[in-house]
């Protein structure tokens, strides 16, 4: 297949990481499409454990990889993910380039996101303090750097001395931290901004030659649909939009040139961050989950909220998407398990639902209809095909699969490469 999309059906954390892993293996360009570092892809490679949070997947793979125009880049942020992978004999240099197009996270996005999160107060919205919002305001502000700009070091500090000029008016001002020195920030960023400068080009034109060549083209996307900046729910949400069109406008491609749409869920619901979660489990329940799905945010080290696969919100993402394919992972953290609920619809305010709604509000008062499914109690963990899943664990992932109109793609049964049931190529 020319190009795949893959994207995350529920909150984020949905494992995709090991998912494109997999499919990285068939391509040739995996192209990173939204988010900053503050999405992480986790892939285990035998027993070695990769945690990436700008650098796509597909590098493990020795792919030719690309971080597109809708990606926003931190520098040094980069710098030392490149170096870490690099230092365990990973080929990145060779096979990574920057688009021309994609924004700068800077230090002061950093701080201002500190300070706005200190000043919400009880409000706050749990981001990672990674200044990702505050670069993607300051890109449709069109105050923005970019990547482009890396490699012209006189207008680069030209842009962030006038940049930095009105963001310590608004540290010391409004929210009375400490302001930025320009000699200092520009300093702190010279190594990467001269190691990086190379890597940037013109990726949408490279991408474009490489499906027109017939080329596999594989789009990665971070974070997940309930966390989209237009259709999650805001404001805990990111700050881009981690949702299958957004594939085109990141990577720079007509939407007709993305071929098929891979959603992936777990076999449960987690979040990280504020916001509301109507299936989630009460703590001694989670912590079930919690320990044997090693349920800790690859970026934070934050531990996820649990609850119970959620029919509503995954028909949501199936339409927003236009999911044509699932990959369902994590299902062997429900081998403990005798029964297995599925929130198939809501009741909210005496009325059953069977959407998830927009408004914060109504799904903060939605409670939980659930359809009860019998457990399996066997490892599912060495399965190597969809034959040697017990019964039970076949029916669940049908039954996710029927529940988003899509076809069942893929079954990860643990986080090694070895522990991915493919059932549709």
């Amino acid at each position: 297949m020319p190009s795949t999309v893959v994207v995350g059906a529920q909150w984020g954390d949905e494992g995709k990481g090991g998912v494109v892993d997999i499919y990285a293996a068939e391509a040739d360009l995996v192209v990173r499409f939204n988010g900053g570092n503050n999405a992480g892809h986790t892939v285990f490679v035998g027993e070695e454990h990769f945690a990436m949070h700008l650098v796509p997947s597909g590098i493990l793979r020795g792919r030719r990889c690309v971080l597109g125009n809708g990606v926003v880049i931190d520098p040094p942020g980069l710098l030392q993910e490149m170096r870490d992978l690099e230092s365990r004999g990973v080929a990145v240099r060779g096979n990574l380039l920057l688009s021309e197009n994609a924004h700068l996270v800077l230090p002061y996005h950093r701080a201002l996101d500190a300070a706005e999160e200190k000043a919400r107060g009880s409000a706050a919205i749990g981001t990672t303090l990674r200044g990702i919002g505050q670069a993607y305001a300051d890109k449709y502000a069109r105050h923005g750097i970019r990547a482009l700009d890396m490699t012209q070091p006189e207008l680069f500090r030209k842009k962030l001395a006038a940049n930095l000029d009105h963001k310590n008016a608004l540290l010391v001002k409004v929210y009375g931290a400490q302001a930025l020195d320009l000699d200092q920030v520009y300093a702190e960023l010279a190594p990467a901004l001269e190691e990086l400068a190379p890597l940037v080009t013109d990726t949408a034109t490279l991408i474009n030659r490489a499906l027109d060549g017939g080329k596999h083209v594989l789009f990665e996307g971070a974070q997940g649909t309930l966390l989209d900046i237009d259709f999650g729910t805001y404001p805990y949400v990111t700050s881009s939009n981690p949702t299958a069109a957004a594939a085109g406008v990141g990577a720079g491609v007509p939407p007709k040139r993305l071929d098929t749409i891979v959603g992936v869920v777990k076999a449960y619901t987690t979040r990280v961050g504020s916001g509301p979660f109507p299936t989630e489990c009460e703590p001694d329940l989670a912590e079930k989950f919690r320990t044997q799905g090693r349920e800790f945010g690859s970026t934070t080290g934050r531990p996820r909220r649990i609850g119970w696969f959620d029919a509503a919100v995954a028909r949501k993402s199936a339409m927003l998407n236009g999911i044509e394919r699932l990959a369902v992972t994590h299902l062997d953290v429900l081998d403990q398990f005798d029964a297995i609920p599925i929130c198939m619809a809501y009741r909210c305010d005496g009325e059953r639902r069977d959407d998830c709604p927009n408004s914060l509000d109504e799904l903060a008062r939605c409670e939980p209809v659930y359809e009860e499914m019998r457990g399996w109690r066997k490892d599912t963990t060495d399965a190597k095909s969809a034959a040697d899943l017990p019964a039970a664990a076949r029916a669940y992932v049908d039954r996710l699969a029927e529940i988003m109109g899509a076809r069942l793609c893929m079954v990860r049964t643990g986080p090694r490469r070895d522990q991915s049931i493919v059932i549709d190529a």
